[in-house]
């Protein structure tokens, strides 16, 4: 019987550590997940941040452009890199988008991005415009625009957008650290897409590029 007792423990502790260290691997995995995606949101940053001060590339005024050394973002955090539910719309037809301007922006209802974000699901609208696809580099892209519960405080009153790509299959990635605010937010020469009020998200998202600051 003792040596039964012995044997017994043994197992135990056996299946206690073979138990820790699946769940250290699941742990180092999800940190190794968690790293890719922070540095993902650097490049993003580190990208914007070049663009902003190049003069070929920035809405900048030059009297702005001029000490210009970085966009304010909020800190990243990747609860808001969402995996959303992709529904595709292939009937819908072209309309007519409003701008910031008189100019009128052709879009397309491509899809809607339904997902779960703080115990509530969301639906956003995304585009594809017609006018870019017909460029090599833009034949994929993805249009979304939102407003949330930061405008016109910590962020644009207008609302920001995110650059997307077609997905392959029936989800999408929406990265909120990666919301960026319209051109016509830093220089009123720019005509911007208003964002629809069906994209709007009474939650604060507290990631992305902040207001601009003059």
């Amino acid at each position: 019987m003792k040596h039964f007792f012995t044997f017994l423990l043994i197992a135990v502790l056996c299946s206690c550590r073979q138990e820790k260290k699946y769940h250290d691997e699941q742990k180092v995995a999800v940190e190794s997940i968690q790293s890719d995606k922070l540095m993902d949101i650097l490049k993003f940053q580190q990208k914007l941040n070049a663009e902003f001060k190049d003069p070929e590339t920035s809405p900048l005024p030059d009297r702005f452009r001029a000490d210009f050394e970085t966009l304010d973002f909020f800190e990243a955090d990747t609860a808001f890199v969402i995996e959303a539910d992709f529904i595709r719309t292939p009937e819908a037809l072209p309309f007519s988008m409003p701008t910031t301007t008189d100019r009128i922006s052709t879009e397309v209802l491509y899809g809607i991005a339904k997902f779960n974000l703080k115990g509530k699901v969301y639906e956003l609208e995304v585009y594809q415009t017609p006018e870019l696809i017909a460029q090599e580099k833009y034949k994929d892209y993805l249009f979304l625009p939102f407003t949330d519960a930061t405008n016109g405080m910590e962020t644009y009153g207008g609302g920001r957008y995110l650059d997307l790509r077609i997905p392959k299959g029936n989800k999408i990635v929406l990265d909120f650290n990666k919301a960026y605010n319209p051109y016509c937010a830093y220089n009123k020469k720019y005509s911007c897409p208003l964002v629809p009020s069906v994209n709007h998200l009474d939650v604060a998202i507290t990631v992305g590029v902040k207001a601009f600051e003059h």
